[in-house]
This record gives structure tokens, C-alpha cells and sequence, in this order.
């Protein structure tokens, strides 16, 4: 009988950097092994807790943090995984877990394969040195699929999830991009709009005008991709209207001329979610990969076109030296002067 009836908690994780395939660390091993393991040791009262398919690079995993709120709750005094590794892989959270946050709320940690024991001192003097193993070996994992990723983009494939808008990934190759009969006229217009001296604001509002389904909304009804959906909840008008980064997106990315685009957002490192935006100058591009909705030569005229366009006057009405100089460090592209909405003061 445990101690204020509290429960144990059976932790199991595994994703495809573990190796997903191998038996030995299927869920419903570690489940099995966990049990027998508990009961065993006189704990009869237990939860499993299962994520099954996160990495453990982070802990942001839905039965990881259910189990961080129960002990919260003071509802676990104990949890149990099959090794470290399954708890987590960034050796400084796992610390952080083990060295403050389990025992400042009273819970025993055990980790079956690697003898670890919370109740063990001397045992637990070897443990910071078995997480920056499980570490280093997900930073190895992660640099082998992203060095993979790479000679695929080098060679011409196209490895996104979901087609840009105007194209559709070709059913006998889906590495390759074809173009989209339905979407395509409407990225011709946006062009064609841009090439007779449209601007930006003017394209999106004659797209509004047209009555004519934002990407996002046509990925969702004519692709039936998910994701999209929350968006236009209630809001049905959503649809159909554009934004301006919408149209800039379009009138900015290569793919359209026929080629190959990547790296406009890298990750500072694997241990972080942030991932800036580069400037287009710094994109990646892999030239003649696809058929191009619109020629490279009218493709290119646009970006003379949307760079030179500039504004001689900002709206407080003074000659902007650094109009067309000045670019936003997260998105690239131009910015401009405009006025704060202060008290007027003398000159």
C-alpha cells in the first residue's frame, strides 16, 4: 500500500528517432515491462502515462505534461520509465527534472534498464553523464535526417509536406511538382496584375473582389488538407479574403518560375522552435526542377519591379532617405516611415 494512496506513474515514450520499428522499444513493451516491474515491487495502483510518437528532444508531449500536472496535484509519488532516454534526451531539462522538480514534490524517479533509482544517491551520481549521452545521440539523429533532407533538395526533389499553391504534387513522383489547372490562372492574374504596374494592395483587393478562395481555404476544400479548418470556424467570409503577405508570398517565391526554393526559415538549433526568417537573397533555390506557371523572365522583372517601387514621401510628408534600404530582419522585405500618434509638440 503506497504511502497518501498516491499512484505510480508508468511513463512510456517512443518516436521515430528511437527507432520505431524495433520491438524491443515498441510501447507495448515498455507497457509490459513497466507492470511487471511495478508489481513486482508492490505497486498495484498505477497510470500509464503513453506518448507515442514525440520526440524526446522537448517535453512539450501531452501525456508528459498530463503526468507533470497530476504530481502538481500531488496525485503521484512515483514514476517509472523503461531507461533515461525515455523520460528525455536534453540533458538539462531531464536534469532539471531530476535533481529539482522530483523531489521538491516528493516523487521517486526509477529507471528500469539503467538502474537508476532516486532513492539511490550513489546511483544517481553517474545519471548527468547518461543524459548527455541520450543527447549527443539525438543531435546525431537530428544531423543524419537533416544532412538527408538536404542531398534531396540538392537533388532537385521536392520534400515539403503540402504543395505550394498553383502546383500539386505529381501521383507517379511524389518528390515533383505539377501544375495545378485550377489554381494556376489565378497566380498568372496575380503576375499579370503585378507586371502592368499593380501594386500589392491593389492585387489583393481585386482578388476579394473575385470572390475567389484564399490558399488556405483552397488547400482545405479542393486539396482536403487539415489544419485549415479552425480558421474559418464561423467566419465563412474568411475565405475568400487575401492578405497582402499572401500576395507578396506569391509574387516573391522562385517556385513559380519552374524552380526549386528552400531554406527561407533555419533553426537556431535543435534545442530551439525559433526559426528566423531569411532574407530572399538568402534563400536557397534549385533552378529548373518543375514546369513554371509564369516565364523566369517575367518572374524576374516583378522582383526589379517590387524592389525599385518605393515611396518618395512617407506619411509624415518628408523625403525618406532610406526608403527601399532599410529591410525587416524577420521577413525581408522593405519597410517604411510613418508617423507615431503623439500630442503635436513645436518643431
Amino acid at each position: 500500500k503506497q504511502v497518501n494512496q498516491k499512484i505510480t506513474a508508468l511513463y512510456c515514450r517512443i518516436s521515430l528517432d528511437d527507432g520505431g520499428d524495433n520491438e524491443s522499444m515498441s510501447i507495448s513493451n515498455q507497457k509490459l515491462m513497466l507492470k511487471e516491474f511495478a508489481e513486482k515491487n508492490g505497486m498495484f495502483q498505477y497510470e500509464y502515462y503513453v506518448d507515442d510518437g514525440y520526440t524526446g528532444r522537448n517535453f512539450n508531449r501531452p501525456a508528459f505534461q498530463r503526468m507533470i500536472a497530476d504530481i502538481e496535484a500531488s496525485k503521484i509519488g512515483c514514476v517509472i520509465t523503461k531507461d533515461l532516454s525515455r523520460l528525455g534526451r536534453n540533458y538539462l531539462d531531464c536534469g532539471l527534472y531530476l535533481e529539482v522538480f522530483f523531489p521538491e514534490h516528493g516523487v521517486r524517479y526509477i529507471s528500469v534498464n539503467d538502474g537508476v533509482d532516486t532513492l539511490n544517491k550513489s546511483a544517481m551520481d553517474i545519471t548527468p553523464f547518461r543524459n548527455i549521452l541520450n543527447e549527443m545521440y539525438a543531435a546525431d539523429v537530428s544531423m543524419k535526417v537533416k544532412s538527408a533532407l538536404r542531398a534531396r533538395f540538392n537533388s532537385g526533389l521536392y520534400v515539403s509536406t503540402s504543395p505550394p499553391y498553383g502546383y500539386l504534387k505529381d501521383p507517379a513522383d511524389h518528390n515533383h511538382l505539377i501544375i495545378d489547372e485550377k489554381a494556376a490562372p489565378v497566380v498568372k492574374l496575380i503576375f499579370q496584375m503585378a507586371l502592368d504596374g499593380a501594386g500589392i494592395a491593389k492585387i489583393r483587393n481585386h482578388l476579394n473582389a473575385s470572390y475567389i478562395l484564399r490558399p488556405a481555404a483552397y488547400a482545405a476544400a479542393e486539396r482536403g488538407e487539415s489544419g485549415y479548418e479552425r480558421h474559418f470556424e464561423g467566419k465563412e467570409d474568411n475565405r475568400y479574403q487575401w492578405s497582402n503577405n499572401s500576395v507578396r508570398a506569391i509574387l516573391r517565391s522562385p517556385v513559380y518560375a519552374g524552380n526549386l526554393v528552400g531554406y527561407k526559415r533555419v533553426a537556431v538549433s535543435m534545442k530551439s522552435k525559433k526559426r528566423p526568417s531569411r532574407l530572399p537573397e538568402e534563400w536557397e533555390v534549385i533552378p529548373n526542377t518543375h514546369e513554371g506557371i509564369v516565364t523566369q523572365a517575367q518572374f524576374d522583372i516583378v522582383q526589379r519591379m517590387m524592389t525599385s517601387r518605393r515611396r518618395d514621401k512617407g506619411g509624415s510628408g518628408f523625403d525618406n532617405i532610406f526608403s527601399g534600404i532599410l529591410k525587416c530582419a524577420d521577413c525581408g522585405y522593405a519597410m517604411r516611415a510613418t508617423s507615431a500618434n503623439r500630442r503635436k509638440r513645436p518643431n
